[in-house]
């Protein structure tokens, strides 16, 4: 993934170059047509998700939830408690996204656990939104 389109995000934004490039290498940056279901509600997560480009609807037990963007995030929650999908998430339009698998999130908070706790910091406020 390129580091650059880390550096538009939120999640990511305060992160340095030399960061923004080491966590570039876990990410892979994919396109997804609209109509793709990106996570289903109740499998095991493998990884997590971050909006570059595009909308995707997020979905509990077939009703509407949100609507979610570029720089939003998702699937963090259960990679980090490796709890079941709460719920599915649907791209609406083709969207671009970073993904991060599950062991390279977990590598990451070994190499990098400053940037690790940022990320996590971030997970529990949106918790409380």
């Amino acid at each position: 993934m390129n580091p650059a389109d880390l550096r538009t995000l939120p999640l990511f934004a305060s992160l340095t170059d030399d960061e923004l490039a080491r966590v570039s290498r876990w990410a892979d940056d994919v396109d997804v047509p609209a109509g793709r279901h990106l996570v289903e509600e109740g499998s095991w997560p493998w990884e997590f998700f971050v909006i570059l480009e595009g909308e995707a609807e997020v979905l509990r037990e077939g009703e509407h939830l949100a609507d979610l963007g570029p720089g939003d995030f998702f699937g963090e929650m259960g990679v980090r408690e490796h709890q079941q999908r709460s719920a599915t998430v649907v791209a609406k339009t083709a969207v671009r996204i970073g993904v991060m698998l599950e062991r390279d999130f977990h590598e990451m908070e070994e190499e990098m656990p400053a940037v690790a706790s940022m990320i996590t910091t971030e997970i529990e406020q949106r918790r409380t939104r």
